[in-house]
């Protein structure tokens, strides 16, 4: 097909505004799947996507579509998730497109990951249109959200499109101002192949299938394709386009989108953001690739049995070439064994990394409590990184700092007071306080990331009954009060337990993790002792009472001294037991730490 004729492009949001609905109404318009298949969320296949009604992964669709001046084009698009621990995900789906449908909800107005997903298409140089959604809720305010795209975005409120996903409303109208607002693509197909790698997924009977955008030059069956990073050759065994499945065409060529598959096991041969070329015509450079990611919160993953090491490192290895975002590398502790460290974009991207190595990949794992990276200044005058616990360098530090954010809060003005309170209690500085209209207030705090990692966001959510939007981004390093917390089992440090936090909060945090041990650990024939300390000096205990036999039941009578002898002798059997006897800790322990609940 001539390039002319074709549209890629993208659909972006914040969180909640209808981007999955609207691409069902789009695939249902196309006639691309048979009526009877069709279901809601069709594009989210993971079934942690349906659950949540979240989108997790960026899908890519081809739909054919006859315009009303006479011309059959070819769109491609790419729904992409809504929430900013996905915003990976969204860069790259961007970097595929010319064009981005800008999805704003006709209730809700701008929000924050509205203004982040604009900014992020405009660097990209992407034609915007934006598109208003939900026309058909008694609660929409159109005029307002009008106003907002003007002033707020600075977008030309002309090309706003009005549709209601769910009804199917401003569907057709929409159709044509993707055909004539959006550019074709940009390429030539007689030029070397450049066909950038933009995701990529392990089927376990074809291997690794590739999800290409051509720049230019074209690829079919049959052609040695080389991997410009790695210089691994495969040779091609299909080639074709998304519609809902894989429909092979033999050939990419310029402009399209599309999926390779080249019998490619060697999971590490394959990178995001890599350049593919021919072997026979070899492109003279590699295309410009993503930003490198730079992860947020840190955490330790270890198998339930240590044995299962070597099957947790190759799911932990196919799932990084679903997930770009996923930052590893080797760990070890003296509790649980061989594991990995890993860097996640936030605390809902660990969570579903967690379900999906338990679902997909059959991994009984453990999560360690999650940390952020301190910047620690040494008494030597170096200054080091630190996201793991087990390796701060206590009594050798002159200096500590913590990654702050700029927090931005949108809320309804109804639970202002809440917030900010909520916001208090998070060590958080109001910047600024911006009445958007009669009903909606925009909050800019400055805070560490450390308190937003655990609970903040669902208090944000309970104070503002789900009304509040968040969003934050790094504005660099500040000065901060730093200690270690260990946590010992009857004396033995549980480094896995360790945490690094903000010493005002160490003793209350110490305090909740010893609780929460208590009610995990099972009694055991001997009291078990559990204690939060920094460094020598014991700032938290709880103790788990023994399981007592009474060994006075047959002792009917008698001199007292007989009953003494027989409760010393007890006595000495725990003791001798507890010199010996381990404590067991459950995964559940584990996870009880994890989860930061301040009900007690």
């Amino acid at each position: 097909m001539d390039m002319k004729y074709k549209r890629n492009f993208c659909i972006v949001a914040h969180i909640d505004h209808g981007k999955s609905t609207l691409s069902d109404r789009l695939i249902q318009k196309s006639h691309i799947i048979d009526e009877r298949k069709m279901k809601n969320q069709i594009l989210d296949n993971m079934d942690i996507e349906r659950e949540r009604g979240i989108t997790i992964k960026s899908q890519a669709v081809t739909i054919p579509y006859k315009a009303k001046d006479g011309n059959d084009y070819e769109l491609n698009f790419v729904d992409t998730p809504g929430h900013v621990d996905f915003s990976y995900e969204v860069s790259r789906a961007i970097a595929s497109c010319e064009g981005a449908l800008l999805l704003i909800d006709a209730s809700q107005g701008v929000e924050s990951q509205t203004v982040s997903n604009m900014y992020m298409a405009l660097e990209q140089d992407l034609a915007i249109v934006p598109v208003i959604n939900k026309i058909d809720l008694p609660s929409a305010d159109i005029p307002s959200v009008r106003e907002q795209i003007d002033k707020e975005l600075g977008l030309d409120d002309s090309l706003t499109q009005l549709v209601s996903a769910k009804t199917g409303e401003g569907i057709d109208e929409l159709f044509e101002a993707i055909v004539n607002d959006f550019p074709p693509p940009s390429g030539d197909a007689a030029k070397p192949l450049q066909a950038l790698i933009f995701d990529c997924h392990y089927d376990s009977y074809r291997g690794v299938i590739v999800h290409v955008r051509v720049m230019n030059g074209t690829v079919k069956t049959g052609d040695i394709i080389r991997m410009m990073s790695s210089g691994a050759e495969y040779k091609v065994e299909q080639a074709g386009v998304f519609k809902i499945d894989y429909e092979e065409t033999g050939q990419l060529e310029a402009g399209d989108v599309g999926y390779i598959v080249a019998g490619i096991k060697t999971v590490s041969d394959v990178k995001v953001g890599d350049t593919i070329t021919l072997q026979s015509a070899p492109a003279a450079s590699a295309l410009a690739g993503f930003k490198e990611v730079k992860p947020v919160v840190y955490s330790s993953i270890y198998p339930m049995d240590s044995n299962d090491y070597e099957e947790l490192k190759s799911s932990i290895e196919k799932l990084k070439l679903n997930d770009a975002s996923l930052i590893y590398e080797k760990d070890n502790s003296l509790a649980l064994g061989n594991g990995f460290r890993c860097g996640f974009l936030g605390l809902l991207h660990l969570e579903i990394i967690q379900e999906r190595l338990e679902r997909d990949y059959d991994q009984a794992v453990i999560f360690t409590a999650p940390s952020v990276r301190y910047k620690v200044m040494l008494t030597n005058e170096e200054e080091i990184f630190v996201d793991n616990p087990s390796e701060y360098p206590e009594g050798r530090i002159k200096s500590a700092e913590e990654p702050y954010i700029r927090a931005s809060i949108i809320t309804p003005a109804t639970y202002l007071g809440s917030l900010m309170e909520l916001c208090k209690q998070k060590r958080g500085e109001q910047t600024n306080m911006t009445y958007l209209d009669t009903k909606r207030v925009e909050l800019t705090y400055e805070m560490p990331l450390a308190e937003v990692l655990f609970d903040f966001y669902d208090k944000l959510k309970s104070y503002s009954r789900g009304y509040a939007s968040f969003d934050y981004e790094i504005i660099g390093y500040r000065p901060t009060e730093l200690v270690k917390v260990d946590i010992l089992l009857n004396g033995k440090m549980v480094d896995a337990l360790s945490q690094l936090t903000f010493k005002e909060n160490a003793a209350d945090r110490a305090r909740k993790v010893c609780e929460r041990l208590k009610d995990e650990i099972s009694r055991q024939q001997f009291k078990v002792a559990i204690q939060g300390a920094i460094g020598s000096q014991i700032i938290a205990r709880e103790t788990v009472s023994a399981v007592r036999k009474d060994v006075l039941a047959k002792c009917y009578g008698g001199d007292i001294t007989r009953k003494r002898k027989l409760l010393e002798k007890q006595k000495e059997g725990k003791k001798r037991m507890k010199m010996f006897g381990d404590v067991e800790l459950s995964q559940s322990a584990f996870l009880a730490v994890l989860k930061e609940k301040e009900e007690k």
